[in-house]
């Protein structure tokens, strides 16, 4: 059976037999994708990027060079993964201990942005449109909009649905869009 491919996959990419690859997907150079992946329409993985055969990419994801995406790792439409930013699916390995059956899930939400070089410890949650910054280590879970920086990860302010900074005012500088903060959750204002 000769199966029609509606994506692109470089010729130095890996696509195992039962990987799911969305309608205008480009994986690019020495790229391996696990048989079971799923990967949502119209993604990139950048160079060296490899993607577990229990994890799950949505929609728009994009995915920079040297990012590995492990089982049990979602990551939900729009999300953006910086250059070589780690995401880590056992709480406590150990080479000598076998653990797949401990792996904890990682959600990504809708629209967050991670930097580059920054590690996600399993378990956690990251809201919609938060955005995590370069280096930073998160080991807890992340509210939406929330700006995380540092070792460990803390919040530092937040930033609009478009990743500009909010002034003391909660008003975005590239939008005008108004925000609130309610029970301490960042909220758009009604328009």
């Amino acid at each position: 059976m000769n199966e029609i491919k509606n994506y692109f996959a470089h010729e130095t990419a890996y696509i195992d037999d039962g990987a799911e690859i969305g309608t205008g997907t480009k994986i690019w150079h020495f790229s391996h994708v696990m048989s079971g992946a799923q990967i949502g329409k119209s993604c990139v993985l950048g160079q060296n990027s490899y993607v577990g055969g229990k994890a799950k990419i949505g929609n728009r994801v994009k995915i920079q060079n040297n990012v590995s995406v492990y089982d049990s790792v979602v990551l939900e439409d729009d999300v953006f993964c910086g250059p070589s930013c780690v995401f880590t699916n056992v709480v406590n390995p150990r080479s000598f201990v076998e653990r797949k059956t401990e792996y904890r899930e990682t959600r990504i939400k809708e629209g967050v942005s991670i930097g580059a070089n920054a590690t996600i410890v399993c378990g956690v949650t990251i809201g919609e449109y938060a955005f995590i910054g370069a280096g930073a280590v998160v080991t807890k879970d992340v509210k939406p909009y929330a700006l995380m920086v540092g070792v460990p990860a803390l919040q530092k302010g937040w930033v609009s649905q478009s990743g500009a900074v909010l002034d003391e005012n909660l008003q975005c500088p590239e939008t005008g869009e108004k925000y609130q903060v309610v029970n301490n959750q960042l909220e758009k204002e009604n328009a």
